[in-house]
């Protein structure tokens, strides 16, 4: 692709959306790793919010969850989800669709261990996307696992990593006149090599 030059250069999608990333996180006021997350529920009505991305891996996306919210309850069902992250201070944004699988090992015992106590306090505590009757309700709740567990609550049962593996991703800048430059990577698999094709805005 003999215009794919300067901030669309590279070989590797995933090393070009660690060096946006890195630019956003010079430049976006407030939770650059911020992804719009979708996912579809079993009557095909599609659901999306905000979520952190932790890590661009070599060959995948990270993110941490509840797994008995309905975020994972509906990645389950189909092993599939999408996202976009945009950059408002770059005007720029990256889109990806593919399969998605856990992350539930040591790299999830790691970064539940490396969250604040009471980010972890709270994911003990905290059912959810499920009714809670008050926020008093909540709080206590919070300060019974903080009983039983103290300082160094281990990861819980239902709580872990997804694991995005695209077969998909758009590299998307914004152009004068709405004349933005589009660059969508594909593949059939992931063992499959990538196609690269200039779309139009």
């Amino acid at each position: 692709m003999t215009d794919r030059t300067g901030i669309f250069a590279g070989d590797d999608p995933f090393e070009i959306a660690r060096h946006w990333l890195a630019e956003a996180e010079k430049s976006e006021p407030n939770d650059p790793n911020a992804i719009a997350l979708a996912t579809v529920d079993a009557a095909g009505m599609p659901d999306v919010r905000m979520v952190l991305l932790k890590e661009i891996e070599p060959a995948a996306f990270v993110f941490y969850t509840n797994y008995e919210s309905t975020k994972a309850r509906e990645i389950e069902a189909t092993g599939k989800a999408a996202f976009v992250m945009h950059w408002k201070s770059l005007r720029r944004q990256i889109r990806v669709r593919g399969t998605v699988e856990r992350e539930d090992g040591p790299k999830a015992d790691a970064y539940f261990a490396s969250r604040a106590l009471k980010s972890r306090l709270g994911a003990w505590a905290s059912r959810q996307s499920r009714p809670l009757k008050s926020r008093a309700a909540l709080m206590a709740e919070v300060a019974r696992v903080s009983a039983r567990f103290g300082t160094n609550p281990p990861r819980p049962p239902f709580w872990g990593g997804y694991r995005i593996i695209p077969t998909e991703i758009e590299f998307w800048a914004d152009g004068a006149f709405r004349l933005h430059d589009r660059f969508r990577w594909t593949r059939r698999s992931p063992e499959a090599p990538w196609e690269i094709a200039r779309l139009s805005p």
